[in-house]
């Protein structure tokens, strides 16, 4: 276990470069099982996730160089019809994914229930549903499910939710079955358009991607490619905040225009001052005003992922917010750690919260319950003056690449320990 001790009350001021989306590389190696040919993935963010799927895909047989580089060589020549590590799957939400380029070029697989944070019951039943639909048998038997197929087909899929990723488990496994499959209520993240893209590169032919509408012609096999990731947006609108709780000045590199929009919406009211240039932005505190409702939404709308943050943006802020995430009910759970620092929220229920301010933050020990809820943690301690150590720091080294050296390099006075 490590931990981040963390010493606040200093602006963050500086340059950064955005990694690449670790929700768009993931499906990105999973789809390179579905070639022989070899794949090569830039822009490659170092992450643990990206660590735990490299090594799940050696494990089924594909050969993987550079997976500490921002530069991924993936060839699955020698795929093996085998169970992926179990262990590895339960650390991994993102192991899902596994079953559609499985199913594709073995015709099988068992996987048992994956893992990931702990936000919430995240069932893969729009998954299993949707592959039944293209010829898939499922047997469950406890937390594995086998699944078996002689010959996919097209289908006429209609997800009941706008399911990021499975959308992309059946972009992936569509694209090699016989005949036309269409996905309506598709969902339209930029990390399910990063993995059309990189499909389409193969030789696959989809369209509509980045629509709810996506149409996929299968067709016999795919080839190799290069491909370059798409940056992360959550990281950008994870910068942003930074800067506005620290009164600091952030110029983020590699910032995609069009992924900003839907926070730029509710940054902009709630103060944060936003230049944007070519493919770059910078972000500086305004005058921090409330605002009203700030709910969660499939895209375009307020990502999910950047609930945690702007709660703590919203304690910073001068009036009442209330954050609505109806898609996860344990998002809001760490909250009482944000409490315990100074801030002023009252738990409505699982889904929703009332945050008053603004608020100073006092240091506090604590410890980080998932990904996003552990970078928030971070924001608060920098805001805070004095010392604070937050526990199970490699939760967040799951989707933030060398966080304390780039903060560091921003001005934060932040060490890890072991």
């Amino acid at each position: 276990m490590s931990s981040f001790i963390i010493n606040g009350g200093k602006p963050l001021i500086g340059a950064i470069t955005v990694s690449g989306n670790k929700n768009a590389v993931l499906p990105a190696m999973a789809a390179a099982l579905l070639t022989d040919k070899e794949v090569i993935l830039e822009n490659v963010p170092h992450i643990k996730d990206v660590e735990t799927m490299g090594v799940l895909l050696n494990g089924l047989g594909a050969k993987l160089t550079g997976l500490d580089t921002p530069v991924i060589k993936i060839t699955a020549k020698d795929l093996k019809p085998k169970e992926p590590d179990e262990k590895l799957v339960a650390d991994l939400r993102a192991s899902v994914l596994l079953l559609g380029p499985l199913l594709s070029r073995l015709g099988r697989t068992v996987i048992r229930h994956p893992g990931g944070d702990i936000i919430g019951r995240r069932s893969i039943d729009e998954h299993l549903k949707a592959l039944e639909k293209l010829g898939v048998k499922i047997e469950i038997e406890g937390i594995l499910n086998k699944l078996s197929v002689k010959k996919l087909h097209g289908a006429d899929i209609h997800l009941t939710e706008a399911s990021v990723t499975a959308t992309e488990n059946i972009m992936m496994a569509a694209v090699l079955a016989e005949g036309e499959t269409q996905i309506t209520n598709a969902a339209a993240e930029p990390h399910v358009q990063c993995l059309g893209r990189l499909l389409n590169k193969m030789g696959a032919k989809i369209e509509g991607v980045g629509t709810s509408r996506i149409s996929i012609q299968g067709v016999n096999s795919l080839r190799g490619c290069s491909h370059k990731v798409r940056t992360d947006h959550i990281e950008v609108g994870t910068w942003a905040i930074m800067a506005a709780v620290t009164g600091g000045e952030i110029n983020v590199h590699g910032v995609v225009k069009e992924d900003l929009l839907p926070m730029k919406a509710i940054f902009e009211p709630m103060g944060i001052v936003i230049k944007e240039f070519d493919s770059s932005a910078k972000f500086s505190r305004g005058t921090l005003t409330a605002y009203p409702a700030v709910k969660t939404n499939i895209w375009p709308g307020f990502p999910t992922d950047l609930m945690s943050p702007m709660i703590v943006l919203a304690t910073q802020c001068r009036g009442m917010t209330l954050a609505h995430d109806w898609m996860y009910e344990g998002r809001m759970f760490f909250v009482d750690r944000l409490i315990k620092m100074g801030a002023n929220i009252i738990v409505a229920d699982p889904h929703r919260i009332i945050v008053n301010g603004p608020t100073p933050f006092y240091p506090r020990h604590s410890s980080s319950p998932d990904i996003r809820a552990g970078v928030a943690l971070v924001i608060a301690s920098l805001a805070a003056n004095g010392e604070s150590v937050i526990d199970m720091a490699e939760i967040i080294d799951r989707g933030y690449e060398n966080l304390e050296q780039r903060l560091t390099g921003l001005g934060a006075d932040i060490k890890r320990i072991s």
